[in-house]
């Protein structure tokens, strides 16, 4: 869970620095797309190592696994607490816990569900709302976040996405052994929350930006 975990909060990060390529222009952002493909003149990413165009099929296979692992962890250790957990009492007392704790599994339900969306909306371009933009990407980018809804829709999403990293961020390296002090929790508990804003602040600009034109055609 925790290793799966932060797999996926390196890949947002990874992800965010892409997405503000916007800012540059459409030709970075549409070869940065092209050169994850393996369809730039210079063979794309880890070419020579790599054939042109493989990396991105093994990128998306790791991270595939990454997502069902980090699933089939979450649904393993919700069905080990039910187990474990009493149901004679007739009233339980929560211990101290931050919201982002207490919504980690239906949070996570969410934005799996989202998520799929994501995917088949700028991945597999079968639920664009402003038209298919599939031969350059920077247009695609700017037709969807033109649209002030579907702003919003992200900027919700990205609340909930950032409440879970900000508490799975925490909850990893305490699995891991770094919380061994109340001074290593403090400090994990300040990059967890750095983190969670980094990626808010960083994956909601670009998307308002457009929205308010700030980066156009």
């Amino acid at each position: 869970m925790a290793v799966t975990g932060l797999i996926l909060i390196a890949f947002l990060l990874m992800h965010m620095f892409g997405n503000l390529k916007m800012f540059i222009g459409a030709d970075s952002f549409n070869h940065y797309a092209e050169w994850l493909k393996g369809q730039t003149a210079d063979g794309g990413i880890l070419y020579p190592i790599l054939p042109a165009g493989w990396f991105i099929w093994i990128f998306r296979v790791v991270l595939l696994a990454a997502v069902v692992l980090h699933i089939y962890s979450a649904v393993t250790l919700w069905s080990r607490a039910l187990a474990a957990n009493p149901t004679t009492y007739e009233a339980k007392r929560k211990l101290a816990q931050t919201y982002s704790a207490r919504t980690m599994r239906w949070g996570g339900i969410i934005l799996a569900g989202v998520l799929i969306f994501h995917l088949l909306q700028f991945t597999v371009h079968a639920t664009l709302i402003a038209g298919a933009f599939e031969d350059n990407p920077y247009k695609m980018v700017l037709g969807e976040f033109s649209i002030w809804w579907m702003v919003l829709v992200y900027a919700i999403w990205m609340v909930a996405v950032c409440m879970h990293i900000r508490h799975g961020f925490w909850s990893a390296f305490a699995t891991l052994g770094a919380n061994t002090s109340a001074k290593a929790r403090a400090i994990l508990n300040g990059c967890a929350w750095a983190v969670a804003l980094i990626l808010y602040i960083g994956f909601m600009i670009m998307p308002v930006s457009v929205l308010f034109g700030w980066i156009g055609a």
